[in-house]
């Protein structure tokens, strides 16, 4: 029996040899496709094996994979697959109807048929392979391997979420052999493995941190567990099952996991778990005081961005001594707070800029290397966040640059607005914004949405923050939505939000 690794996906399971292997058979295919050195591929797929090996063929002869969140509208599919000149679209079969919808001539489809516990987790029958299209066990069936990989490979170009603005696509460059080993480690630090050598991951691989996570525990040598889709009493019973030793996840997560009956919480047991890292979206200090009572001091944290990559962690501890906080800088990382370009006194909040580590491969946006130059300042880059570091160098963020409103001209963090709302018993999450205002500029509004059961009016909530913050800081529009959009990372679609106001003012 094989004593390779394993990656396994509810009822696929393939070792890590298979795996390689089948993604060079891949890139094989993609190279009769016409996809060459530099050329991009769109992948269009729900979590599954075959995901990690599509986003894998690439590298063997050079070319770039751009993984696409399927959840995306007609509209921002069309213009990921124009701007980013994919050659080839590798997508399920359900998600099939979107893709052809915008598809140009001379871009090629590679059909890959639906596992049946994906499907089954998304509740749909198993869709049947439409024909229209090559599809992709077959190509992978009678392709051979590529035997001599490139020895240069670019990395993917991963989108921005585009929850405050028009996506844009990530470039970056190659990864020298001799930057290689310390980058795997810098990998190793972030994710907080601790020594741990089975991992899971529970969201979306077409995001960032989960792409570079599958990618990472392929090159590293991990047991990877890939959940189809989250379930929060399904990824209990998988820990005790698999006896999973670390979990990458995102703060949405925790808040389903707290909401189980106590009884399904306590019948796991998760004496397996090492370690669980979170990122992608704030934390309200509640639900990570309550994650680290339950699972134990093992909920680490990690801040930076897509364009950045990790350049703050923090451990359970530190968060403890210092509730809030995001973590400390990693060696060789700066972070600089700035206001109009000079820096602010320790304390004061301003636009936070990072140094990333010398061995984070530099990128640029696809298309508008303008763009990427605008938000660096001599050597710091920044992704707009807005904060502040405390004399023992910890970083707290405060809002994004983007999401600030100045109403009178006074300066509010819709942010702090959001974590006053969360204290509220029954609220299930909580968007708060800047809309037009004739007399203000702008003044605030707030979409909330509620527990099951909770019977929380407009009233309760303007109430609420009248009595913890400053009247200013008080929502002139309420509004209780049955779901807010978000993305699988805990990112609230606040852009689609905001868009009603504005199209309004505007007419349109």
């Amino acid at each position: 029996m094989s004593t390779s690794p394993t990656i396994r996906c509810g009822d696929q399971i393939r070792t890590h040899d298979e795996v390689k292997m089948r993604a060079a058979r891949l890139a094989t295919a993609l190279a009769e496709l016409g996809v060459g050195h530099g050329d991009r591929y769109a992948i269009v797929m729900r979590n599954s094996v075959e995901y990690v090996e599509a986003s894998l063929a690439g590298a063997a002869i050079g070319a770039i994979p751009v993984p696409v969140n399927w959840h995306w509208t007609h509209d921002d599919l069309d213009y990921l697959l124009a701007d980013s000149g994919s050659k080839v679209v590798i997508s399920h079969t359900d998600l099939l109807p979107n893709v052809e919808a915008v598809l140009r001539d001379g871009v090629s489809v590679v059909e890959a048929s639906v596992p049946d516990d994906v499907a089954a987790a998304y509740g749909m029958p198993r869709p049947h392979l439409t024909g229209r299209h090559p599809d992709l066990e077959s190509l992978i069936e009678q392709s051979p391997p590529v035997t001599t990989p490139n020895s240069d490979p670019p990395l993917g170009v991963i989108y921005t979420s585009g929850t405050t603005g028009t996506p844009k696509g990530i470039v970056r460059q190659p990864v020298p052999p001799e930057d290689a080993q310390r980058l795997g480690q810098l990998v190793l630090e972030v994710l907080a493995f601790g020594g741990a050598r089975s991992s899971m991951i529970p969201a979306p691989i077409y995001h960032t941190a989960p792409n570079t996570h599958a990618v990472f525990a392929v090159a590293l040598g991990f047991n990877l567990e890939i959940m189809p889709r989250f379930d929060a009493e399904e990824l209990l019973h998988l820990v005790a099952d698999r006896r999973i030793e670390h979990i990458q996840m995102v703060p949405i997560m925790f808040s389903r996991l707290l909401q189980l009956p106590e009884g399904t919480r306590t019948k796991s047991d998760l004496s397996s778990l090492r370690s669980v890292v979170h990122a992608a979206a704030p934390c309200p200090p509640g639900i990570k005081r309550a994650m680290i009572d339950w699972f134990g001091p093992i909920i680490n944290e990690y801040y930076g961005g897509s364009e950045t990559g990790a350049t703050v962690v923090c451990s359970s501890q530190e968060w403890l001594e210092h509730p809030g906080t995001v973590g400390r800088p990693l060696t060789g990382v700066e972070i600089k707070i700035l206001d109009d370009g000079v820096e602010v006194p320790t304390g004061d909040i301003g636009e936070i800029y990072m140094k990333p580590p010398s061995v984070w491969p530099d990128f640029t946006y696809l298309g508008n290397d303008q763009k990427r130059r605008d938000m660096e300042h001599d050597g710091f880059l920044t992704v707009g966040d807005i904060g502040h570091v405390d004399e023992d160098g910890f970083l707290y963020l405060s809002d994004r640059r983007n999401d600030m409103v100045n109403s009178a001209g006074v300066n509010i963090y819709p942010a702090e607005i959001e974590s006053c709302i969360h204290t509220l018993p029954g609220i299930q999450d909580v968007a708060v914004f800047g809309i037009p205002d004739k007399d203000y500029g702008e003044a605030l509004a707030c979409h909330a949405e509620l527990m099951d059961g909770a019977t929380i009016g407009v009233d309760d909530i303007r109430e609420h923050v009248r009595r913890h913050l400053a009247g200013y800081k008080v929502p002139k529009v309420v509004v209780i939505d049955e779901r807010l959009p978000r993305e699988d990372t805990g990112k609230l679609f606040k852009r689609r939000l905001k868009e009603q106001y504005w199209k309004a003012q505007r007419g349109f």
